[in-house]
């Protein structure tokens, strides 16, 4: 008993540390409107929330854990994440930390805190199901390397943590799949952190295209050390874009892309992070795994047109 009473102490004090920054969002101008969920994450009362909680909203009100309201500003979003970022007027809560998701592993504990059904600050627990899914997304979009949980998410956990056992946001819960048991998604941290800084200061993301489909897989450690590789993850790339850079370049599908400019590929995160606005146009070295060797490719991201 003493062992699982610890266990129960520690997960509520993860808890009740968490749940303060945890906002129940009201979506206002859609139809009968609807309901999301939101964290506090950043200085200024900035706010991480789904893009498909924000879309075409005409007014975002904010409830706080304690009863308090107010009124959020959008300050932008990303469809191609599923990622938005809100700013929200005197909040005095801790914000929560975004943790390291490209550390995760399969069976990893998870907790999702958000607002299902309008039952504000839930708590649920699970595991790490799954890493690296793609899952359609917003408009179409495929939302490349998420997580899988079976802790259990419901219409208007959107937008809520997913943290670790020590209270870390390592996602942002995304979706689920519909008729299923315990098949729940969320967008990683590492994804989070390449894209908040550019909906902060731009209110977009405007990034260099390669036009390839990816989704992280893990390699056995032995053979990353004997390759050399900076880390046994990489993006395995499922499809290549017709006429695109990375078509231009020589990436075929299958290729593991391994590192860019130096910069280790472990998520679509990571890739995100490595093409910039300033990479539009500019040539950088892509190494691809290819079979058992280590290929160099000479790519040049352009702008991604309007359907990608």
């Amino acid at each position: 008993m003493g062992v699982l009473r610890s266990l129960s102490d520690e997960i509520a004090a993860v808890v009740a540390r968490v749940r303060p920054a945890v906002l129940h969002l009201r979506v206002l101008g859609r139809g009968r409107g609807g309901t999301g969920s939101g964290f506090l994450c950043g200085d200024h009362g900035l706010v991480v929330t789904n893009h498909h909680v924000v879309h075409e909203a005409r007014g975002i009100e904010a409830t706080f854990h304690d009863g308090r309201t107010a009124v959020v500003d959008v300050l932008g979003s990303d469809p191609a994440t599923d990622l938005a970022l809100l700013r929200v007027p005197d909040a005095q809560e801790v914000p929560l930390a975004l943790g390291d998701s490209n550390a995760l592993r399969v069976g990893d504990f998870a907790l999702a805190v958000g607002c299902p059904h309008g039952l504000a600050h839930s708590v649920t627990a699970g595991i790490l199901s799954g890493l690296g899914r793609a899952l359609p997304g917003p408009g179409g979009q495929t939302i490349e390397d998420v997580i899988q949980t079976d802790a259990p998410l419901n219409p208007g956990n959107s937008g809520g943590p997913l943290l670790d056992v020590d209270g870390r946001v390592v996602g942002i819960a995304t979706a689920i799949l519909p008729m299923a048991q315990g098949l729940c998604f969320a967008v990683p941290a590492a994804t989070a952190s390449a894209v908040l800084p550019e909906l902060q200061q731009f209110g977009k993301v405007v990034r260099g295209w390669l036009g390839v489909a990816v989704h992280g897989v893990e390699l056995a450690p032995t053979i990353a050390r004997r390759l050399g590789l900076p880390s046994p993850r990489a993006l395995a790339v499922a499809a290549v874009t017709p006429d695109s850079p990375a078509a231009a370049a020589g990436v075929q599908p299958g290729d593991l892309l391994v590192t860019l400019d130096e910069r280790a590929i472990r998520s679509v995160g990571d890739l995100i992070a490595g093409l910039p606005r300033t990479a539009i146009g500019t040539v950088r070295r892509l190494r691809v795994l290819r079979g058992n060797e280590i290929v160099e490719r000479a790519v040049t991201p352009m702008s991604a047109p309007t359907a990608a």
